[in-house]
């Protein structure tokens, strides 16, 4: 579990192909190397990834197909930034909101502006994911946590302050840009039981239908 507050942008030393689609990845960091041990949780670029090795200066992941397959890991060389954040700890602040680390898909940026001391995005998304907008209501973008400030058919506005755009990575990105998108996962729950119990209710008419009618 993670906040979307990121600590650090590392730098990917090597990505090394494991299969046709199973990579390893080597990646350049200093703080999220701090108090690292063998199997901790880190957020790339929203992706909760594991740590198979580590040395005093980066760490390596292994990413499976179907991690490939959702995410944009596969637009990332070496070189590319990422945004890092170790698993929140039971003892600090929580300063963002719940982010799991688990991609819901990715998102395309088709308008940046900047409007004075704001830098607005308009983010892309899938139909699919409508249901789990709210206006004032969290999103997890490259694993940074955000606020949806506006709501249109297939699209998402953003408004990223200073400090973001300077110690993230979404401040360099521009049109055309790919982003990780992770849906508020509060509303994910909620969305979820409400389809549970819409379908229940259905059944339940459909048996009261068919006694009625003597079935």
């Amino acid at each position: 579990m993670f906040t979307g507050i990121i600590e650090e942008i590392g730098i990917i030393k090597q990505k090394k192909r494991l299969s046709n689609h199973a990579i390893q990845m080597e990646i350049g960091a200093n703080i999220v190397l701090e108090d690292v041990n063998l199997g901790d949780s880190i957020s790339v670029n929203g992706i909760c990834l594991t740590v198979t090795e580590f040395t005093e200066h980066g760490f390596s992941v292994d990413v499976m197909p179907e991690t490939m397959k959702t995410t944009s890991l596969h637009t990332l060389k070496a070189r590319s930034q990422v945004n890092l954040e170790r698993a929140m700890a039971a003892n600090s602040r929580f300063g963002g909101h719940f982010v799991t680390g688990h991609i819901d898909a990715t998102g395309k940026i088709v308008k940046k502006e900047a409007k004075e001391n704001a830098v607005y995005y308009w983010i892309q998304v899938p139909e699919s994911l409508q249901a789990y907008f709210i206006k004032k209501g969290s999103v997890a973008i490259d694993g940074i946590s955000l606020t949806v400030f506006g709501i249109e058919k297939n699209f998402i506005q953003l408004s990223l302050i200073p400090h973001t755009t300077r110690e993230t990575t979404l401040g360099e990105k521009g049109l055309g840009d790919i982003v990780n998108i992770e849906c508020d996962m509060l509303l994910k729950h909620v969305h979820h039981l409400m389809q549970i119990e819409t379908q229940v209710e259905r059944s339940a008419l459909d048996k009261k239908l068919l006694l009625k009618n003597k079935f």
